[in-house]
Parts: structure tokens; C-alpha cells; sequence
């Protein structure tokens, strides 16, 4: 069964019609790869999932709850919008790390800012924060920087501050996991220590949805690919139907400029 179901999901700019009809589902503990060029729509699609932009029209369906209905205000309320985007983990291409705090802080500030809103967080505060904590430390040993604890951003490379980001993305145990373009701004020679982290993520079948200009590795990792152009969903299938036998020709014109690069 679909953990997600995005039905008809459009999206304007002004005049700009950035998406156009976007389908597609996706199932518990798979890994979905978007591709496609700049400008695609593909970095406005996650941004709509994580309710950073408001779909014009459509909807969007987690565990057969209907969490966005264009046509349905009271899917809209902003009083709901923050535990709608709980379903969503988003690691952001630019890290977005608060410089001010720790890595450790930076990874648990959302789990403690939530946890106040607990009914029982007065009477349970020292045993609910250092269960914080101690997940946040697993997290940290799990992206490989055990040993970063205490640092703070500005201390830390760039790919270890989008692995920072990573584990921050998974201290809410989100249902789905999205990454917009994860290594775009890291230099090559880390892009390889990122990649391995959702390498590893994928293989623990961690539901996630991967928007990246990294095509072996979308082949490498993905369940399933997507191919987006001018804000409309092209092809999808596995990356061996995608890759090895694309059926649209844009698909064919795209990967055949991507194997010249």
C-alpha cells in the first residue's frame, strides 16, 4: 500500500505555471530519484510536499489521509500546516544549520521544542530531554560524526554539515524522507561521504524521495526513478527501464546530454 499519493499537484508562479499535473505514489521503505534539468520543477514539488509552498491544486494523500485538498479549506488551516510537514523530513541543499548552535544542539532543538508542548513535560522534563539527547547521539553515530558532538558549524566541513543536517532531518522520525539536490554544494571530493550516508539510509529501506543531478547514484540507489521536464512528470520506472530503455524521447535527449557531461 502507498504511503503517499500526490494526485493532480499544480503550482503558479504568477503567470508561471511551475507544475502541471504531477502524479505519482509512493510505497513504505522505497527510494524515489527526480531528475531532470534546472528549472524542472523538481526542487517546487518537494516544497509543496513539505508545505513550503501551497499546491494551487491537487492533493496530496499520506496513509489514506487526505493532508492537502486544493478544493478542501479546511486542509489549509495554518494551525494545521506544522504537523503536516511532521510527515516530511526535508535536507536542504545549503545545510541551513544554525551557526549559534552545537551540531548536537542543531539535531535535537526541533524533538526539544516539541517536547514542551507535552502535557506531562514538567513532571517528566530531565527524563523526556535526555531521551532527546541520547537519540540525537545515536543519530550522530549513525552519520559517522560521533566525534563532531560538541562543534559547531562553522568548525565542520561541508559535507559534514549536510550530514549534520541528515540526522537533523531524522530526529522527528519523519514518514518520508526528501533530500533537494544534497550534494549540490559541496565541493567532489565530499560529495562522496553524503552519498554514502543515504546509501546507507536506502539499504535500512528508509522511505525517501532524492531530487539530484547525480544519475549514477540515482541508478545505483533509487527503487524508482522520475523524470520531470517543464514542471511535468515525463517517465517514471525503475532505473533500468529509465536509464537502459527510456520510451520519451526528452528522456532520451536529457540522459544523452548528461552521458556527453
Amino acid at each position: 500500500m502507498a504511503i503517499l499519493e500526490v494526485k493532480n499537484i499544480g503550482k503558479k508562479f504568477g503567470s508561471l505555471q511551475v507544475l502541471r499535473d504531477i502524479n505519482f505514489s509512493l510505497e513504505k521503505g522505497e527510494t524515489i530519484a527526480i531528475i531532470g534539468s534546472s528549472g524542472s520543477g523538481k526542487t517546487t514539488l518537494l516544497r509543496c510536499l513539505n508545505f513550503l509552498e501551497r499546491p494551487d491544486k491537487g492533493r496530496i494523500i499520506i496513509n489514506d489521509d487526505v493532508i492537502f485538498d486544493a478544493l478542501d479549506s479546511s486542509t489549509q488551516m495554518e494551525s494545521e500546516v506544522r504537523k503536516k510537514r511532521l510527515h516530511f523530513g526535508l535536507v536542504f541543499q545549503n545545510f541551513n544549520l544554525f551557526p549559534q548552535y552545537t551540531v548536537l544542539k542543531n539535531i535535537t532543538l526541533a524533538s526539544e521544542l516539541l517536547a514542551k508542548e507535552q502535557a506531562n513535560f514538567k513532571q517528566e522534563k530531565k527524563a523526556i530531554l535526555k531521551g532527546i539527547q541520547d537519540r540525537g547521539k545515536i543519530l550522530l553515530s549513525q552519520v559517522g560524526l560521533s566525534d563532531k558532538i560538541n562543534n559547531y558549524p562553522h568548525t565542520i566541513s561541508g559535507g559534514q554539515q549536510q550530514r549534520v543536517a541528515i540526522a537533523r532531518a531524522l530526529a522527528l522520525e519523519p514518514d518520508i524522507l526528501c533530500f533537494d539536490e544534497p550534494t549540490s554544494a559541496l565541493d567532489p571530493e565530499l560529495t562522496g561521504e553524503v552519498l554514502k550516508v543515504i546509501k546507507n539510509l536506502a539499504e535500512r529501506n528508509t522511505t525517501m524521495i532524492i531530487v539530484t543531478h547525480e544519475m549514477d547514484f540515482a541508478r545505483d540507489v533509487a527503487d524508482r526513478i522520475i523524470f520531470m521536464d517543464d514542471g511535468v512528470i515525463i517517465e517514471q520506472g525503475s532505473p533500468q527501464e529509465v536509464f537502459g530503455n527510456p520510451k520519451e524521447e526528452r528522456t532520451k535527449q536529457f540522459l544523452s546530454r548528461y552521458k556527453k557531461e
